[in-house]
């Protein structure tokens, strides 16, 4: 549903994006990380026609961004860091402006957006002009004129910045049920901990370049290495790091508990359990220390600042 290859853009001498590939299948969510001023909305500006790329390409649902850029902006719903909200206007009012832009039957269009006013919360907000929203409010109301055309790819910037912990799950609540349905997203965040639990791949963005692209675990395993396993046992750990040695790398022991790698844990840990029930130890539990998308995160990005200092 969104292809780009090599997708750059260039101001004044000043390359922006550098090079830009990505491919994210129908029902897929990519989330695209970096820090301020790393290429993210320009990216996105270019996928939905708003500009044209210096060089590259990038298609939505088939269409061409340069070719056919009504055809895109049909088929994407946009959430801009700018909401550009009219602000005189009453809720329900804009949203029916906006759907009539998008040649959406009138009927219709108010049925729509009466619809997902309530999902978000917006019900007692209808009729109420929308200068007098919250941020948070905005935002959703931003939202809601993204999904007002039902489009199949959606790009949100920073989709539930702004909001208070009930309002931003609602939006992960809707984001995730309207994945089920094969619409595509792409999200860009600051917010670590949503972006795992959302994206099935994350691109991650520095200097207009994508430096990491993948699942959570192929980043893990291409960035972090191999997993660290933590035993806790029902009694002491000490002298036990000896028994072990052979079988296992020990990175780090407490009196009840010890942590290890192992390259092959499909392999070593049925070994090992084996092995401690020989040696009559009670094993507790045997677990995956989880690698977090924030420790990925900043490995990715120191290991291109090294090597941009070597260059």
């Amino acid at each position: 549903m969104i292809e780009t290859q090599d997708l750059t853009k260039e101001f004044d001498g000043f390359r922006a994006v550098s090079g830009v590939t990505l491919t994210v299948g129908a029902g897929e969510v990519l989330a695209m990380l970096g820090p301020n001023g790393a290429g993210k909305t320009t990216t996105v500006r270019m996928m939905t026609s708003i500009l044209a790329p210096t060089s590259g390409s990038a298609k939505i649902a088939g269409y061409d961004v340069v070719r056919h850029p009504e055809k895109v902006r049909a088929q994407v719903g946009v959430l801009t860091e700018q909401h550009g909200l009219y602000e005189r206007m009453k809720g329900l009012e804009y949203l029916d402006f906006f759907g009539d832009v998008y040649h959406l039957p009138k009927v219709d269009r108010r049925r729509r957006a009466i619809e997902l006013m309530t999902r978000f919360g917006l019900e007692d907000a209808m009729h109420r002009r929308v200068g007098d929203y919250s941020k948070g409010m905005k935002q959703k109301l931003a939202l809601v004129r993204a999904l007002l055309h039902n489009p199949p790819v959606l790009l949100l910037d920073e989709p539930t910045s702004a909001m208070d912990p009930q309002s931003a799950k609602q939006v992960r609540d809707a984001i995730i049920e309207l994945q089920r349905d094969e619409r595509t997203f792409l999200i860009t965040t600051h917010n670590l901990t949503e972006a795992q639990t959302l994206a099935n791949h994350i691109a991650i963005i520095r200097h207009g370049r994508i430096i990491a692209n993948g699942t959570l675990d192929q980043l893990a395993h291409q960035f972090a290495g191999v997993p660290t396993l933590e035993l806790r046992v029902n009694g002491s750990t000490h002298g036990l790091e000896q028994d072990l040695q052979a079988m296992v790398t020990i990175v780090a022991q407490g009196d009840t508990w010890l942590q290890y790698t192992t390259p092959d844990p499909y392999t070593t840990n049925p070994a090992l359990l084996r092995h401690l029930v020989g040696l009559g130890i009670e094993v507790v539990t045997l677990t995956q220390m989880t690698r977090t998308l924030e420790d990925i995160y900043l490995q990715v990005v120191q290991e291109d600042e090294a090597q941009e200092r070597k260059n």
